[in-house]
């Protein structure tokens, strides 16, 4: 995945908050923002924001930053908007936010910023973009929502966040894909160079099946795109040749695993019909998440 710029993408945040306009009276925010740029706010003041971008957080990475705040404290500051009487609601930080409940905090530091809802959704998605550790298809979605919801160009959302236009293209470019290859991107199976690949091939479920090699067989990205060049012109398959290829419904099997649990699934079975079935993962939290899944139905 592409790493974030951090001068760029700080030169964009002036940009998108430095445009915002004032939604308070001057003199009311002075008094939350001038005179105490940071607060202590109760936790049970703080509504969640209904904005918020992500909606997966691991719960490993949770509890270690939860460890880490109760050794050092919440370093870094929330940021809030005041709601009505002494509610406030967040903007930006719900991680810290979850963090700091896990580790018994009650309270809170928050800059307080005047914002309406547009412009809260705004400061939240690029907050949320910002992230070292955000996934290229939460960031693809972030751009996405932006452009839909605040009703801005590419060439608008490229200045507004610091970036390059085709970046946010090649980006958003990555929703065009089925929900198997999004999903194997989120886990960091493949990268996104091999998802750019993907994009070249017409067919959703040419797609999957190259998602399949890629899985089976530690493809790298200069292979994908051999494998693409060739699947591209007449009369070449995708899928692999070979004597012991399971039959077409265990095969189905084997894909529909493979596209639900964007992991790498294998299948082994002999002609009397015993075999086994093996589902790949990556670390413990990985694992969880696959376990979660069928738990779920």
């Amino acid at each position: 995945m592409a790493k974030v710029d951090k001068q760029e993408l700080g030169k964009g945040i002036r940009a998108l908050l430095g445009d915002t306009p004032k939604t308070r009276p001057e003199k009311e925010e002075k008094e939350n923002i001038s005179s105490t740029p940071i607060k202590e706010i109760a936790i049970d003041l703080i509504e969640i924001n209904p904005f918020q971008p992500r909606n997966e957080f691991d719960e490993e990475a949770l509890q270690e930053l939860s460890e880490s705040i109760k050794t050092f404290g919440l370093i870094q500051p929330l940021t809030l908007r005041r709601l009505d009487g002494s509610q406030y609601q967040l903007i930006a930080g719900e991680r810290r936010l979850r963090a700091s409940k896990l580790a018994g905090l009650t309270s809170v530091p928050a800059f307080i910023r005047a914002a309406n809802d547009q412009e809260m959704l705004e400061m939240a998605l690029v907050e949320n973009i910002q992230r070292a550790e955000l996934n290229a298809v939460e960031v693809a979605i972030s751009y996405q929502r932006l452009i839909d919801e605040c009703q801005l160009t590419h060439e608008a959302l490229s200045e507004r966040i610091g970036k390059n236009r085709s970046t946010v293209t090649n980006f958003i470019r990555l929703l065009k894909l089925p929900p198997g290859v999004q999903q194997a991107l989120k886990r960091n199976r493949i990268s996104m160079g091999h998802a750019r690949s993907l994009l070249s091939i017409p067919t959703q479920e040419g797609q999957l099946l190259a998602l399949r090699r890629i899985l089976e067989e530690d493809l790298s990205v200069r292979a994908i795109e051999k494998l693409v060049k060739e699947y591209i012109s007449p009369g070449k398959p995708i899928n692999r040749t070979s004597k012991d290829r399971l039959p077409p419904e265990y095969q189905h099997t084997v894909d529909y695993l493979t596209k639900t649990l964007g992991t790498r699934v294998e299948m082994k079975r002999k002609n009397s019909g015993t075999g086994s079935l093996i589902i790949h993962f990556q670390s413990d939290a990985d694992l969880n998440e696959i376990l979660d899944h069928f738990d779920n139905n």
